[in-house]
């Protein structure tokens, strides 16, 4: 089966994630595409393929004879789509793509070369699109895809290689995916995280994020006689986000830049809460921007009165350049396999995070390869037949590679 079928297949399974349930997975839908993702391994021939009751999947090819001492790899992608739509995808094929707009079903949106340049490099190609009304879900499906098709490659060819090693984790668009992962079990020394990028795209580093969540508590008068007495909560919060660096948000920022990103603002007068995203590469900025918004709360404490603005920050994930530096030969082995492809690397920093962030800070190294996916996240997302096709191989040739090196 080539990847782009089982791709077609995995996309009509609502898998969004839900930030607000608390649990693990934090929807449903998860528990679907993973059951099915176990019982397709064991067609193949992943015999200990399985789900835990927290919806990880796991999964293991042992070593060809005479290759035990070869690395264990692990390849993973997640199970869950953002927080867009995600029910009832009507996945669009566009044979032989023109370069022209696309119209996305009877939506009224269209995908166009003028939004997305990126089209124009996929001329002759098929593409697969949204009707308009959903996200693809090609973040992260399109991973899971191109990493089964792999695997049944690799038994059905009987290719050499170590103990290889498979993880579908729950939850990794809100920041959960990597902390329930059962290293132990998953028995892997490296890894590599197939999840979003162009083809011939090796990542490696990321964001530092945390995650602020400020309530910001008013004081209500009658309006009338309100003079030097009254708080409204929601100018303070209009107030605190008019303190912090004006060009500091994503649409003005790119590469190595950082930001601040209001993520959600709700309330009345009387009180009101907000909640931002931090993100940046530099561990020193990064920690600069928390003192940053803190030192703003502090100040409308001063103005307001004590308690006016409480500020919790959390962080989520730290940059894996710093672990990745000392396992380079990931990247390198990537590299070399994106060009035995026919493809050029392309090695840009994450403006975002992966599960292989959390997962090289527990102890496992674990850079990102990209997917062939575009306009991650919304209607607009796309990828092409051949795409899926040509990571196929290139996670083939990262196999290759380690068990060449033994």
């Amino acid at each position: 089966m080539r990847a782009y079928e089982r791709f077609l297949k995995y996309v009509v399974i609502n898998t969004r994630s839900d930030d607000m349930t608390g649990r693990t997975p934090s929807s449903e839908g998860q528990f679907d595409l993973a059951r099915l993702l176990v019982e397709e391994m064991h067609q193949i021939g992943i015999e200990d393929a399985y789900v835990d009751d927290k919806c990880y999947v796991y999964g293991s090819i042992p070593a060809t004879s005479g290759y035990e001492e070869v690395p264990c790899v692990m390849f993973c992608a997640h199970l869950d789509t953002a927080a867009f739509n995600a029910e009832n995808v009507r996945p669009q094929l566009v044979e032989n793509y023109n370069g022209e707009e696309i119209p996305l079903g009877k939506s009224g949106k269209v995908l166009s070369p003028k939004k997305f340049p990126d089209l124009k490099e996929l001329v002759g190609q098929t593409l697969i699109v949204t009707d308009g009304t959903t996200l693809l879900g090609a973040d992260d499906k399109a991973g899971i895809a191109e990493i089964m098709t792999m695997a049944e490659t690799v038994i059905r060819e009987k290719l050499p290689h170590g103990r290889l090693a498979f993880s579908f984790p729950p939850d990794e668009e809100i920041c959960a995916g990597a902390k329930d992962l059962d290293l132990e079990k998953l028995g892997a020394d490296v890894g590599y995280t197939v999840d979003g990028g162009k083809v011939g795209m090796v990542q490696y580093e990321n964001f530092n994020a945390a995650l602020v969540q400020i309530s910001i508590q008013g004081f209500g008068v009658h309006p009338g006689s309100a003079k030097d007495v009254m708080v409204n909560a929601l100018l303070v919060a209009n107030e605190l986000n008019n303190m912090l660096p004006s060009g500091d948000i994503p649409r003005n920022t790119t590469g190595y830049e950082g930001f601040f990103h209001v993520t959600k603002w709700n309330g009345t007068p009387d009180e009101c809460t907000m909640e931002y995203i931090i993100r940046d590469h530099d561990r020193a900025l990064f920690e600069a921007r928390k003192k940053c918004i803190m030192h703003i709360a502090e100040l409308l404490n001063d103005r307001y009165g004590k308690d006016t603005v409480k500020i919790t920050i959390t962080d989520e994930y730290f940059n894996m350049a710093d672990v990745i530096k000392e396992h380079y030969e990931l990247i390198e082995y990537a590299v070399q396999a994106v060009r035995m492809a026919g493809e050029k690397e392309i090695i840009k920093p994450i403006r975002g995070g992966t599960d292989g962030c959390q997962l090289s800070f527990r102890g496992l190294p674990c850079p990102d390869i990209g997917t062939g996916v575009y306009g991650h996240h919304g209607p607009f997302e796309h990828i092409t037949v051949e795409a899926l096709d040509k990571v196929t191989e290139i996670l083939l040739n990262v196999v290759r590679l380690f068990a060449e090196h033994k």
